[in-house]
């Protein structure tokens, strides 16, 4: 198990264990559930539960994809075309639901690649990737909520 899966399979929701509902970002407009839930979709997309529509042109499509699978990490505020100024309605009932509702999308993305190791599947912004690949943007990802809750 490389790194960053083993962070994702066992260290990420530990960390996500420490917010409480009341706690605000040091950047952005997601609450510490609306951030779980965007990564739960996130993970959604990342297996293919969640199909969404391609972003990027297809000239600048190599410059981003560069990016996404560096270790540069995303800027505070980065915006998300796909995310409105307004948070999305929450849809667990509790920050508690949320995280068991990541972490059963977690494992479900791990267990689609382990079924299907030659599968790719559309990220929106970055184009198709494989699951080494979308392991590392979603490890950036969650990273760059962890540091926006002040968890790393």
């Amino acid at each position: 198990m490389n790194s960053k899966e083993q962070f994702l399979k066992e260290e990420y929701i530990p960390l996500l264990q420490q917010l409480s509902d009341n706690e605000v970002g040091l950047w952005g407009v997601l609450s510490p559930q609306g951030m779980i839930e965007h990564m739960t979709d996130a993970f959604a997309n990342a297996h293919g539960r969640i199909k969404l529509p391609a972003q990027t042109p297809e000239a600048i499509l190599p410059k981003v994809r560069a990016f996404a699978l560096s270790e540069t990490p995303f800027k505070e505020n980065t915006k998300n075309v796909l995310m409105s100024e307004e948070p999305a309605p929450l849809r667990n009932h509790s920050i508690t639901e949320a995280i068991w509702e990541l972490e059963k999308e977690i494992k479900a993305f791990m267990e689609f690649y382990k079924s299907n190791p030659d599968s790719k599947n559309l990220n929106p912004f970055f184009g198709e990737f494989n699951y080494e690949e979308w392991l590392h943007l979603l490890h950036k990802h969650a990273n760059h909520h962890l540091k926006q809750f002040n968890l790393l």
